[in-house]
């Protein structure tokens, strides 16, 4: 049986593309999480600050925020490609700071909305913009304080499959389609018919 992100087992799915496919770790007490636990549709995402294709998905995701409201929940897990974006890996460790300043959510969105002013500078400024001790971010980026909770998550990544960002799964299965808005709405319509039928 399969189960998904709540730990629920998943009706009407079967078959090996499903055990490939199905997200294999349940939402963990350190995952950031936005949005309630009763939403109909959770997103798990693993991306990276630096991948224009999951500052592509942030936006999509943005938008259909904005139209189903409370019915969406969305983990967000890093996964930064560091051979391929230099700065992701910082920008990660930057989100968790501002996040043990209860100030990830923010931090993240600031992240993906400037991707590409991700350097040192950058960093300590959104920290500033935030409010926040930036003394102490600055000295937790030096010593790479949220290094080990990064990784972490890219091992999470690596468990469920992942390989490239942006790693989308959907109510637990591994979302492969487009990152627009028409695309991913059409696969949570798709999702919640399945779940009803």
């Amino acid at each position: 049986m399969q189960q998904n992100v709540t730990g629920e087992v998943l009706a009407n799915v079967s078959g090996d593309s499903l055990a490939l496919s199905t997200l294999l770790l349940p939402i963990q007490p350190d995952d950031h999480v936005e949005g309630s636990p009763q939403a109909q549709y959770t997103l798990v995402e693993y991306g990276d600050y630096e991948c224009p294709a999951c500052g592509q998905l942030f936006r999509t995701i943005r938008e259909i925020r904005e139209q189903l409201g409370e019915d969406i929940r969305l983990v967000f897990r890093h996964y930064p490609l560091s051979g391929a974006h230099p700065r992701a890996q910082q920008a990660a460790e930057a989100a968790e700071a501002a996040g043990a300043q209860d100030h990830f959510w923010e931090m993240h969105n600031l992240l993906f909305g400037h991707q590409a002013a991700l350097a040192s500078k950058d960093l300590y400024r959104y920290s500033e913009q935030l409010g926040l001790d930036s003394k102490r971010l600055r000295r937790e980026l030096k010593d790479h304080v949220y290094e080990e909770r990064v990784r972490e998550d890219f091992r999470r990544g690596v468990m469920n499959g992942v390989y490239a960002t942006p790693g989308l799964f959907i109510n637990g299965v591994r979302y492969s389609g487009g990152l627009d808005f028409d695309s991913i709405l059409n696969r949570l319509k798709q999702a919640s018919d399945d779940f009803a039928g």
